[in-house]
């Protein structure tokens, strides 16, 4: 949002930067993974506590005003359906297609599997954990991109909600937190689940702590699940 200074003839410039930004942040942490050898949840938490302070230190708290046009172009429509959405329906097509027909995709649900095995097959193990730590940074600077324009501003806490969400939806939708399976359709059933979910519990007036309780559950209830129809397969 600094980048764009609320120009619309800055919008492109804006939107290299988040995709900068997110390239960097998704190497930084591939190096700490792979030159520390520090779990991948530790290593990705504590550079959000150092991202948090560099956007305290350069932000300075405030919150920045998009661009009206791409603050109109988050919320736009199309015979009554958002862009974003129909964006995200063709995302989705695309990535389903790269995880489940090329090589790429198919070496990152090898790893997923068993690391060494992929490893002996021949799959460059390291350079395809690398790239996926990027592209996921990469299309996580653009996310934050359109949250502020969405929100008609950026701040820190922006993203703060979807934080377990996006574990949440990863789980019950099918695709496993060991690695290894990717269900990528099963995160649209998720979505709707857990919206249907939080608009019920909002409906009764429950406070916002009660409905984190209530995402955690599911997720241990859903992983629980999960590992004991592997666990039955298995017997």
């Amino acid at each position: 949002m600094k980048v764009m200074n609320g120009s619309d003839a800055m919008i492109a410039a804006g939107l290299v930067a988040s995709l900068a930004s997110g390239v960097g942040v998704g190497l930084a942490n591939y190096l700490l993974i792979w030159l520390l050898r520090i779990p991948p949840i530790i290593a990705t938490l504590s550079a959000s506590f150092i991202l948090q302070s560099v956007g305290i230190s350069y932000g300075r708290g405030l919150q920045i005003k998009p661009p009206r046009g791409f603050a109109d172009f988050t919320t736009a429509q199309l015979a009554g359906i958002p862009l974003l959405a129909i964006g995200t329906v063709i995302f989705t097509y695309g990535i389903a297609i790269l995880l489940h027909r090329t090589i790429y995709g198919r070496s990152v649900l090898a790893i997923g599997q068993n690391a060494r095995a992929a490893w002996l097959a021949g799959i460059a193990v390291e350079r395809v954990r690398c790239a996926t730590y990027v592209l996921s940074g990469a299309l996580g600077g653009i996310c934050g991109a359109l949250l502020a324009g969405y929100f008609r501003g950026s701040s820190l806490e922006i993203g703060d909600e979807y934080l377990l969400t996006s574990i949440a939806l990863v789980v019950i939708g099918g695709t496993s937190v060991s690695g290894g399976n990717a269900n990528v359709a099963g995160l649209w059933g998720a979505a709707l689940f857990l919206v249907l979910l939080l608009t019920m519990l909002n409906t009764f007036g429950v406070s916002a702590g009660v409905r984190l309780l209530v995402t955690g559950l599911v997720i241990i209830g859903v992983i629980t699940a999960a590992g004991g129809q592997k666990t039955g397969s298995l017997r």
